[in-house]
């Protein structure tokens, strides 16, 4: 079975999160995307450098950026796309989250809902089985 990936990243977060990696101060191997309770909509999504990977984590890859996720976000972000975007008020990582049931109006939290797994099963999605 091939590894099911939680998140996608377009050809713009890749080359942010390469760039970011790339100057940071610090020896970095790629970014930890994670979720925290805060702000107007309930939860926000945090973004760190990580300076060794954590086997816990998920690992996304795409044109060689590197994405953990920490194991307590995967549920929220599950089928989420990492895109970068630059308008004239601010530049950042979006997050295109099917699981996102509002989000407040500047954009920065959100209010998520775990994937429902039973439903991307339906679909024919690969999920991951606790037996394979």
């Amino acid at each position: 079975m091939g590894q099911f990936e939680v998140m996608t990243l377009t050809d713009t977060a890749a080359e942010r999160v390469r760039n970011i990696v790339a100057n940071a101060d610090e020896p970095a191997v790629g970014l930890r995307i994670g979720i925290k309770k805060g702000g107007c909509a309930g939860m926000e999504y945090t973004v760190d450098l990580v300076a060794e990977a954590d086997g816990k984590d998920d690992l996304v890859e795409h044109d060689g950026a590197r994405v953990y996720i920490a194991p307590e976000a995967v549920l929220f972000l599950l089928g989420t796309q990492m895109d970068f975007e630059t308008t004239t008020l601010r530049s950042g990582f979006v997050f295109n989250n099917p699981n996102q049931t509002s989000a407040c109006g500047c954009g920065e939290s959100v209010e998520l809902k775990p994937a429902d797994l039973k439903a991307l099963a339906d679909k024919g999605d690969p999920v991951v089985r606790a037996d394979g």
